[in-house]
Formats: C-alpha cells, structure tokens, sequence
C-alpha cells in the first residue's frame, strides 16, 4: 500500500477527524483541545512529536536518509466572532481543514512505512490570525535544516473552483495600525474650550482617503474602528481610540504606505493641536515566490487532477503570516498552495462551508508535493 491508497481507504476516518477538529475550534494561542487531539493521532502512528512549554504548536517528523529537510506547515487557531447571535471561536478560515490535510499526510507516509530520501517535517502552528504563530515557530526552531517548506489554504470559488488547485497564492502584506488620540474635554456648548478627539480622527480619515501612490500594485488604507470613552453627549470627548487596517501586494508598498500613514498622523497632530500615540500591530509580509517551489506543487496537482485543473496563480489581498518564514529566512524555497473546494460565501463568513470532498484531493495533494521533493 503506498500513501495515496492509504487516503483512498481512510477517507471516513479523515472526515471525521476533519468534524472532531472543527467541534474544538480554540482562539490563537489557546489551541489545547486542538493540539492534544493532533498529538493523540502522530503518537499513535508512532511519528516522533515535539512539543513546547509556552504554547501548543507541535512539530513532527518522519526521519529521512539525508539530515535535509522537507516541511510541511499547517495552521491551527480559530477566528473569534458573532456565528447566530453568539460570539464564539469558529473555524471560517479553514484551518481545521488545513490541519486535517496536514495530519493525514503524515499519516499516511508514516502508516506505509516510507522512508524517504529527506527527512519529513510536519509543522503545526498556533496563532496565525494574530500573526504571531509563524515567528514564534522560528524562534522554536522549526526550520532549523529546512531547505522547502510547503503550505495550504482552501480558497474561494471565485478564486479556485472546485476540483482546482493553484500552486501558488499570491498573499499580500497586511497591518493593524491602533491608537489613541488625546484632545482637551469641554462642554459642548464651549467647543472653543476644548481639543474635539472626533473632528481629528474625522481628519485624519480625510488625510488617508487622500493617499495615492502612482503604482499598478493593488492596496487599500482605511479606518476600521473607532470609539471614545465618552458617556455623555453634551461632553466634548478628551480620548478616543482608532484602528487602521492596511493592505498591499508588494512590501515595498506597504513600506510607502507605512510613510505616508505616519504623515498623515503626523499632520493631523500639528492641525488640531492632539496627541496621537500608535503602533504598528499584526504585521504579515507578502508572499515572496520561489518558482523551484511553486513548479515541484505544481507536478504534485498535475498528477492528482490533470494538468487542465492546475490554476497557474491564486491572488489574494488577504494576508497569511506563512510568509514570515521565508521573509526572516530568505534562503528557504517556500510556496502555499491554494485548494479550491467550492468555498462559499468566503474566508472569514461566519457561515463559511465547503466541499469536503477536497479533503480528500487536497491531502493526496500535498502527499505528492512533498514525497517529490524529498526525492530530489
């Protein structure tokens, strides 16, 4: 039996496991269930596991001929939002699913009793929507004699059709920029008293729809949220708090985007007489592309679907923080591949489904991807 037939027989048991890590759907950094479940399934495969004492991620690995390393990283961590009413941790971007493929194809390779010319890494990571998740992998040392690392993201119909995969995803970088605006409080009927915390976040969203950059590359700046501490309304408000979301396909843009957005604080300060107090949070880099990579995944869905279902580029504003191991660690070969799955209606809907038939491809797919290039 070679790891594809173990799929083929298998896939109840990969769908349940795929409902059993969907039930236990944890925020970043409290991925226990998660984890413990993940780490119950390698065990007793008899794949050798590592853990960690400040978090839940979980390295695995199925020893190779060679001291190289192919790895193989998935996401963990839920979103937290309103699903019917209730607020709660919700798995709408996939990373059961990523989880699910992930385990299955460690599984599979190990149950088959391959030993392949690379040793195999299985990378099981908390925290990527905080953007968090990746780095504190690296630090752990999670590609420590890594030469390629490989990823996954089920993706929307409208991006990847069903029965598609790309072997690529085009990522673009992504920031939160959150502060705190400091005016002087006064009665409304004396506005002349005081410093309005309002009409200077009114400002300075004048001075970011004003932003243009002379550029073909795709990007946005905008405020997000806004609120004051005020309780009254007959009260000019003293503090107010403000996120902005910033997105660009490229670094260099964001980098531009990074100036610019300071100025603009900058200048608000000096025409409304505030304080402005900010910094930078969840920062991810875009995707950098390595074309050794995206041509190995691109083999491996070639040979799953035909090459008539290979979709040469998947492009997405939405930031993944996947790209952190390549940006602190330039010499690694890296690329995400993008599942299509009949996702509807998108990432991050609180009613987000798919199909879970490409579970199934999805995971022979990355069986593939990573039995070729640990052959090399």
């Amino acid at each position: 039996m070679n790891p594809i037939q173990y799929i083929d027989q298998h896939q109840e048991l990969l769908l349940k496991s795929y409902h059993d890590l969907h039930s236990l759907a944890e925020p970043s950094w409290q991925e226990k269930r998660t984890s413990s479940y993940i780490l119950k399934c390698l065990r007793e495969a008899g794949i050798t596991v590592k853990t960690f004492q400040g978090h839940y991620g979980i390295i695995a690995e199925i020893p190779g001929i060679s001291k190289k390393i192919v790895a193989l990283r998935a996401d963990m961590d839920a979103l937290v939002q309103e699903v019917d009413g209730v607020v709660k941790a919700n798995h709408s971007c996939g990373h059961d699913a990523h989880s699910t493929m992930v385990l299955y194809t460690a599984l599979a390779i190990a149950s088959c009793g391959i030993r392949p010319k690379h040793t195999l890494r299985f990378i099981f990571q908390p925290a990527e929507e905080k953007g968090e998740g990746a780095l504190q992998m690296i630090n752990d040392g999670a590609l420590e004699n890594v030469t390629y690392l490989f990823g996954i993201h089920v993706r929307p119909s409208t991006e990847v059709p069903y029965m598609k995969a790309s072997p690529v995803i085009v990522h673009g970088s992504a920031e939160t920029i959150r502060g705190t605006i400091k005016g002087i409080q006064a009665h409304a009927s004396r506005p002349q008293d005081g410093i309005n915390v309002i009409e200077a976040a009114a400002l300075l969203v004048q001075k970011l729809q004003q932003i243009n950059l002379e550029t073909e590359t795709p990007y946005s700046i905008k405020m997000t949220q806004f609120e004051t501490n005020n309780k009254a309304s007959n009260v000019i408000p003293e503090t107010a708090f403000f996120a902005i979301d910033a997105r660009a396909q490229s670094n260099d843009v964001m980098n531009e985007l990074n100036r610019l957005t300071k100025d603009a604080i900058d200048q608000t300060m000096e025409q409304t007489e505030t304080s402005i107090s900010w910094s930078a949070e969840e920062y991810v880099p875009a995707a950098t592309l390595h074309e050794k990579a995206i041509k190995l995944a691109e083999a491996a869905i070639e040979d799953i679907l035909g090459a008539e279902n290979v979709v040469p580029v998947c492009v997405s504003q939405g930031g993944e923080d996947f790209h952190f191991y390549t940006a602190k660690n330039p010499e690694l070969t890296a690329t995400m591949i993008g599942l299509g799955c009949d996702l509807t209606p998108g990432l991050h809907h609180p009613d987000m489904m798919f199909n879970l038939k490409a579970l199934i491809y999805g995971t022979k797919i990355l069986i593939n991807t990573v039995m070729m290039t640990a052959g090399e």
